[in-house]
């Protein structure tokens, strides 16, 4: 008996498929899985979490892998995500986060700009994510976007050499020029 190929899956059913070093995620019921990330991702990614650790309030800064659930057919693996501390909705539950961070990093790469553009964007404005950076590693900016009445509105594009205040961060400054160091 040959089985019906599954095209949709819920989250209950991802969480129980096994664990995998590839990125993985659940985008609407659909299963994708990608290749590692690239040095130039990791670099960013890496250089990203230096600058930002000093700058964070009190909560939760996680990296990818970690999954997070926001909703029964959507689990995600941002590069860089937080939690406030005084956020009850995001929490830690066997293992997983489940809820909406208040604050996502993607770094686009060939394979996930489209995605993390559109797909993950929405599903990011959907479920009410503060605030939503996409880095450009090759391109060296970030696009900054913050949620203001259910809709994402575009803060600014900054380079290398440029410095933007984050609600997120209390409206501390944000310098770009280590992320993006030769």
């Amino acid at each position: 008996m040959v089985e019906a190929i599954r095209t949709r899956m819920s989250a209950t059913e991802f969480f129980e498929m096994p664990e995998t070093t590839l990125p993985t995620e659940l985008i609407d019921g659909v299963m994708i899985q990608m290749n590692a990330p690239a040095d130039g991702h990791q670099r960013a990614l890496m250089r990203l979490i230096a600058a930002l650790l000093p700058l964070l309030p009190p909560g939760e800064f996680r990296c990818a892998p970690a999954d997070v659930c926001l909703d029964a057919y959507n689990v995600v693996q941002p590069d860089l995500f937080w939690v406030r501390a005084e956020n009850p909705a995001c929490r830690v539950e066997g293992g997983k986060w489940m809820g909406v961070p208040d604050f996502i990093v993607e770094i686009l790469s060939p394979g996930t700009a489209r995605r993390d553009r559109k797909d993950k964007f929405g599903l990011y404005e959907q479920h009410g994510v503060g605030e939503y950076w996409l880095v450009d590693p090759d391109g060296e900016y970030v696009e900054v976007y913050r949620l203001q009445e259910g809709v994402f509105v575009k803060v600014g594009v900054f380079g290398p050499e440029e410095r933007f205040e984050s609600a997120t961060l209390g409206g501390k400054p944000v310098s770009l020029s280590a992320v993006f160091a030769p």
